[in-house]
């Protein structure tokens, strides 16, 4: 019995916290204990992000503020960030022991062994997701009422900012089979809520054994005859891949979320094309138009990159007027970062920094006004569905749950059990959460 523990650090999306929920069974199933103080752990896990530019130099920087008291300990460099920049890793800090891809992390206890044996340094980042798949569902860890299911990795979009294609590779699909076998596993451990990930996630296709195709929305039907599973969600989209049949589950699938994230980018056309996106702005309204006919409540969240090489102040109105069409009522908005390698690092970027900055600041402004105004629509009101996710560890009247969409709702009542859907009186928000008391 290995006698030693690992403290892991994930960056970035919730594929990455996936994955690091599975490191950390890999991890557990091999003797170590998890540890929740970095400077008390043997073995230091980075599960890295390389999306921007900033995320990675923070890796770089936590590993060095890390290294200077804990020289002596095993570092491991695994996800996006040592994919791109492989053996270079070693080269920017001597002090990083093993160095694996985001399709290679299942082979870390064997890399850590190899380590500890040869005394060298272990680096693995071929893409062999295929195998990685077929042993990951095997690995048990614990999980919540709600637990992320990767059902598809890579992406053959080849958006021009985006570093994805060369970190996950090329789009592949697990077996329905495998993801349902995973499911099931959850469901007795007492998941309620399966959100389904994918770098295109609703690209998903498997073709099984008979011949039988699935796409997303097989796959969800699929997974939503199973009884304990009482919601189901899926992230993130690509416009190009919202076929008439997934719109119209929205509204048809009682057990899928009236809430979707579909990145759109950008509102300017020209921009969307120097982005690559393959789709207009036009396109992307009819699909949110599309939606609604099929599901009237269903609400979208959507991501925004401000400052793209070549953004005038009309593109950046126009997203502000897509913004208007649509009400947004979530987002996630950053200034362009340039990452090497991609067709956006070779244009002229003349835009100046602090006019990126201010455009970002209207943008966030406009979108909280829209998500405040929303939430203050619930205030006075009763909502039926919150999934309590769990109590609080300081105050044990208080719990936290998930409205059906995905509004963080904090509750005042007694004796609630997590896991359970429970009507709630909104009597509070701001521009993030709801606030209230069981209601009876």
């Amino acid at each position: 019995m290995i006698n030693k523990s690992f403290f892991i650090k994930s960056y970035g999306c919730q594929m990455n916290e996936y994955d690091s929920e599975k490191i950390t069974s890999l991890l557990l199933k091999d003797g170590y204990s998890n540890s929740n103080d970095i400077n008390e752990a043997d073995l230091i896990v980075f599960n890295t992000c390389n999306i921007r530019d900033k995320a990675a130099q923070k890796v770089y920087s936590d590993i060095g503020r890390v290294t200077k008291k804990n020289s002596d300990k095993t570092i491991a460099l695994v996800g996006c960030v040592a994919q791109a920049e492989n053996e270079e890793i070693f080269k920017k800090n001597k002090y990083v022991d093993i160095v694996l891809g985001p399709q290679s992390y299942h082979l870390l206890p064997k890399m850590i062994d190899a380590h500890n044996e040869y005394q060298k340094k272990q680096i693995n980042t071929d893409f062999i997701i295929n195998e990685k798949f077929d042993f990951i569902h095997e690995e048990k860890s614990p999980k919540g009422v709600s637990s992320y299911i990767t059902i598809q990795e890579g992406c053959d979009k080849f958006c021009a900012f985006c570093v994805v294609p060369f970190t996950r590779g090329p789009e592949y699909s697990r077996s329905v089979i495998n993801i349902v076998e995973e499911t099931k596993s959850l469901l007795n451990r007492g998941t309620r809520e399966i959100v389904l990930l994918g770098q295109n996630v609703n690209a998903y296709s498997y073709t099984d054994e008979m011949s039988m195709t699935y796409n997303i929305s097989k796959l969800i039907d699929e997974i939503s005859k199973l009884d304990d599973v009482k919601r189901i969600r899926y992230t993130t989209s690509h416009p190009n891949n919202m076929d008439h049949e997934l719109m119209r589950l929205h509204g048809s699938n009682e057990k899928l979320m009236p809430f979707l994230h579909l990145p759109v980018q950008s509102g300017s056309n020209e921009i969307l094309k120097n982005m690559n996106r393959k789709y207009t702005v036009d396109e992307y309204k009819k699909i949110i138009d599309n939606l609604k006919d099929y599901c009237p409540n269903i609400e979208i969240s959507s991501d925004f990159i401000i400052g793209f090489p070549g953004e005038t102040e009309k593109d950046f109105q126009e997203t502000l007027n897509l913004i208007d069409y649509v009400q947004f009522k979530q987002s996630y908005s950053f200034i362009y970062s340039e990452r090497p390698g991609t067709k956006a690092a070779t244009i002229e970027d003349i835009t100046p920094i602090e006019e990126k900055k201010n455009r970002l600041s209207i943008l966030q402004k406009k979108l909280e006004g829209i998500q405040l105004k929303f939430n203050t629509s619930f205030c006075n009101t009763n909502i039926s569905n919150v999934l309590i996710e769990n109590q609080s560890q300081s105050n044990p009247e208080y719990y936290f749950g998930r409205s059906t969409f995905l509004q963080p709702v904090y509750v005042k009542a007694k004796n609630l059990v997590v896991g359970d859907i429970v009507p709630i009186g909104i009597e509070t928000c701001n521009h993030k959460s709801l606030y209230g008391t069981i209601s009876h």
